[in-house]
């Protein structure tokens, strides 16, 4: 059973979610309404409210699903610098896609609405920030030979993505080459 009504029908769920990811990057968040994409999905406004209550749940369900690919860490498998780096390469490339147009359009919002705020730190943040402490934290031990502490790590994960979101999210430019392996370089450094 889902959070609101009946079991859902996993075609249509996904038909929605793709159709607010297309409707968020043709239109933008502020254009993007449920009754359009209960139209551009082919289902009823009725069948997105009994299962999402905003657009804003809808998107955080799309990107959910998108992140778990686009943003998921390797198995390390290069050196440390080369891991690192292709990560970083990685979500460069997911800022410039669908679903990281949604993550920019879902930051942006959330900076105006505190409960859309609330909702994108609890649930997409959260576990994309678990996701990113035990990556990083798997390329140092292997690096290094040891685990680094919870506060150490913290402060690397910051350092190695805090780059990327501020280029993207403060001046709307993707992260260059250079930016990527200085920022690989500079938090292996930093673990040692």
């Amino acid at each position: 059973m889902s959070r609101t009504g009946p079991r859902r029908s996993e075609s249509i769920r996904v038909a929605v979610l793709n159709a607010a990811d297309d409707l968020l990057v043709e239109q933008g968040f502020a254009a993007t309404t449920i009754e359009g994409i209960a139209a551009r999905a082919g289902v009823a406004k009725q069948t997105i409210y009994r299962w999402w209550k905003s657009k804003v749940e809808i998107l955080l369900d799309a990107l959910a699903d998108d992140a778990l690919e686009g943003l998921a860490w390797a198995e390390p498998s290069g050196t440390a610098a080369e891991d690192l780096t292709a990560h970083l390469h990685r979500i460069a490339g997911f800022f410039q896609e669908p679903a990281g147009q949604v993550l920019q359009a879902l930051l942006g919002h959330a900076q105006l609405d505190q409960g859309a705020a609330a909702a994108l730190r609890e649930g997409f943040l959260l576990r994309q920030r678990e996701r990113d402490l035990a990556g990083l934290g798997a390329i140092i031990e292997r690096h290094t030979g040891r685990t680094p502490d919870e506060e150490n790590l913290a402060r690397l994960t910051d350092l190695l993505l805090g780059p990327i979101y501020y280029r993207v999210l403060v001046f709307g430019e993707p992260a260059d080459k250079d930016l990527l392996e200085a920022t690989a370089h500079l938090t292996l450094k930093l673990a040692i």
